[in-house]
């Protein structure tokens, strides 16, 4: 059988492609582990949007101005200007988010933003909701632990998938459209607020099909975590937080970020993370998230479940301070896409959310664009391939499948140490000798015959260290130290 759609994961852009395309299609979604664990189902803090028409010019500018003007204005233009119909559509099917006293739907602040424009759902669980919600919409089938290892490509088309269903049995699904949606990189890095999921195998699998990987060295580093827990992904601490009123502070409830920039805690995330590493290293002194401007009630109220999952890890909000640090949270870069979402060289092969680089987000993401991204890609993609109705000749694919090995008793130690490696020296600051030694030992791994998984995540490390190395200069998230 052929489907008319193979959609890699299950986040918001998987989601929303699959409830965007039309029933009678034969849709198969493949989704790594359960279909909870995605970044989309952890995003606290909102979807940001245009408010109205007049909003848009503000949303556009907000965008590049974070974005450090790297970004594709063209791509920009077209998240803003598809905004305000793509959370109606969302709104229509049923998505509920959170409104003020008077019932009309309640917008929020965050860094970089010059207004509120920001949705949430639940208070502080707006991924969630969102998530549950357009897994309620999903009416084609979901195939969970399903870990994409290849793509069937010849020709600039994408004939499909080859992907594991246990430690050693493989299975291939043949589509006339594939869609990748298979999100971020962020377990490879030691430190990060990922799914375990996010480990760029897909990305892999793009650099060794040479096709294009855009702006891998900008990597996103969310400033407020909670520090000390013994677990790899760190528990986040919205932006929102500080949108409403939470301060950054050291050990003496000294409020340093505004020695680093005018707009102290809502100056965008690259300054905010780069400025708490900086000082903590030049003092020595711990870094606090402060809520003293919050009455516990409406703390509550606004953020439930931040509220219950530090009380769960011993803290008492909004009256005591929770120490903080810095871990990576996006790729701005990925799977390089024109405008109409498909992957740059390619008939019918589309990439969107998280693992794409549409171009919007430039040098650095502005807050809750994120979301907003998946809903509208994933649109345009859905639109662009019932436009386009391209059809495979499934005769025409005559490569050789190769039967893979998923994990090698090697692995785990040269895993571990990818994670230190990409934390140690290619994260918030960057040292190019560093960055090369570690592309050196990079690929020295990629000699040593690792499972396929592995494989395809040191890939994925080496073209961001190739990247980080390739710019020369300082811009947004990539920051080059200074001797």
């Amino acid at each position: 059988m052929i489907y008319d759609y193979i959609i890699i994961g299950t986040g918001v852009a998987g989601l929303n492609a699959a409830r965007l395309i039309p029933k009678n299609k034969r849709v198969l979604i493949l989704c790594k582990m359960s279909t909870w664990n995605c970044n989309t189902f952890w995003a606290q803090g909102g979807i940001a949007t245009a408010v109205d028409e007049s909003d848009i010019p503000a949303h556009i500018k907000d965008t590049l101005t974070a974005g450090v003007d790297y970004n594709d204005k063209e791509a920009v233009e077209l998240l803003s200007k598809k905004s305000i119909t793509a959370i109606k559509n969302l709104i229509d099917a049923g998505m509920k988010f959170d409104k003020n006293e008077e019932g009309k739907l309640s917008f929020t602040k965050e860094a970089a933003h010059s207004r509120n424009r920001i949705l949430h759902a639940d208070g502080d669980a707006t991924g969630r909701i969102m998530h549950l919600f357009l897994l309620e919409q999903c009416e084609h089938a979901i195939v969970t632990e399903s870990v994409v290892c290849d793509l069937l490509i010849k020709d600039d088309i994408c004939y499909g998938v080859q992907y594991f269903i246990s430690e050693s049995e493989q299975k291939v699904a043949f589509a006339h459209t594939t869609i990748i949606a298979s999100g971020g990189v962020g377990s490879i890095y030691r430190y990060h607020t990922n799914s375990t999921a996010n480990a760029g195998e897909v990305q892999g699998i793009i650099a060794e099909k040479n096709l294009p990987l855009k702006d891998m060295e900008m990597m996103q580093f969310h400033p407020t975590v909670v520090k000390g827990t013994t677990f790899a992904r760190k528990p986040l601490l919205s932006e929102a937080l500080r949108g409403e009123g939470a301060h950054i502070v050291d050990e003496n409830n000294y409020r340093f970020l505004f020695d680093y920039h005018e707009d102290g805690e809502l100056a965008p995330r690259d300054v905010v993370s780069r400025s708490i590493f900086d000082y903590n290293k030049k003092t020595g002194l711990g870094i606090y998230l402060s809520f003293e401007t919050f009455e516990k009630k409406a703390f509550k109220k606004r953020f439930p479940n931040i509220y219950a999952n530090l009380k769960d890890l011993g803290y008492d909000l909004p009256f005591e301070r929770v120490p903080i640090s810095p871990a990576f949270h996006y790729s701005m870069g990925g799977i390089e896409t024109s405008l109409d979402a498909k992957v740059k060289g390619m008939k019918n092969l589309y990439a969107i959310g998280e693992v794409a680089c549409t171009g919007v987000h430039g040098a650095n993401r502005l807050a809750s664009n994120s979301l907003l991204e998946g809903l509208v890609f994933s649109q345009i993609a859905v639109e662009d391939s019932l436009e386009n109705d391209f059809k495979i000749n499934i005769e025409k694919y005559d490569k050789k499948i190769i039967n893979y090995i998923r994990n090698k008793e090697i692995d785990k130690n040269i895993k571990d140490n990818l994670r230190e490696i990409m934390w140690t020296h290619a994260s918030i600051v960057r040292d190019p000798e560093n960055l090369r030694k570690s592309l050196e030992t990079i690929e020295n791994y990629l000699k040593m015959g690792v499972g396929r998984l592995l494989y395809l995540r040191l890939l994925t490390a080496k073209s961001i260290l190739s990247s980080a190395l390739g710019r020369k200069k300082s811009l947004g998230a990539h920051y080059i130290k200074e001797n």
